[in-house]
């Protein structure tokens, strides 16, 4: 009767554990050594792809491996069924990502701009990531989790004023 209980659970901690995966890696890969590709996600342009969305394609590769892993077709003796479980949790990562990120935060596939909640938290904690001028430094690096916007406000300000970032004026920090 439990059964679904497990997988659930997996799939659960997986988006969660994801998150701190994205956090870190768009903290310290995608504002360091990877910032080629995630640089134009962070100037204006007209494309309607980014070299950012390879970070996607990252994330599908891993997900897709999980799902290998937890099937017979490679080699039997070395499944991991709850591998499965894990690429599902990955999937559904990269799809609340994208429905977030890219869509309310970005509005590359949808128009829409709230006026309250969590979602509106979420858009400005985001608006204040792209409020730095290059990779350095920088306020709000995860995609579903969104800190208070006055209180990174004043980490912005922080920054800009230790010399860490240059800050845009526009952001109000």
């Amino acid at each position: 009767m439990l059964d679904w209980l497990v997988p659930v659970l997996i799939v659960v901690a997986t988006i969660l554990a994801m998150e701190f995966v994205a956090w870190s890696s768009h903290k310290y890969i995608m504002h360091g050594f990877g910032w080629a590709w995630h640089r134009d996600h962070h100037e204006p342009h007209d494309n309607m792809f980014e070299k950012n969305d390879l970070y996607g394609v990252v994330g599908a590769v891993m997900s897709i491996s999980m799902f290998l892993w937890g099937s017979p077709l490679i080699a039997a003796e070395y499944v991991w069924p709850q591998a499965t479980w894990i690429g599902f949790g990955i999937l559904c990562y990269g799809i609340i990502y994208t429905l977030v990120h890219d869509g309310l935060v970005h509005q590359r596939y949808f128009r829409w701009v709230p006026k309250r909640g969590y979602a509106k938290q979420l858009v400005q904690a985001h608006k204040l990531h792209h409020a730095t001028i290059g990779k350095e430094g920088g306020v709000s690096f995860g995609f579903i989790f969104a800190r208070d916007p006055a209180k990174l406000k004043e980490e912005l300000k922080r920054q800009r004023e230790a010399g860490i970032a240059v800050v845009r004026d526009a952001a109000g920090a």
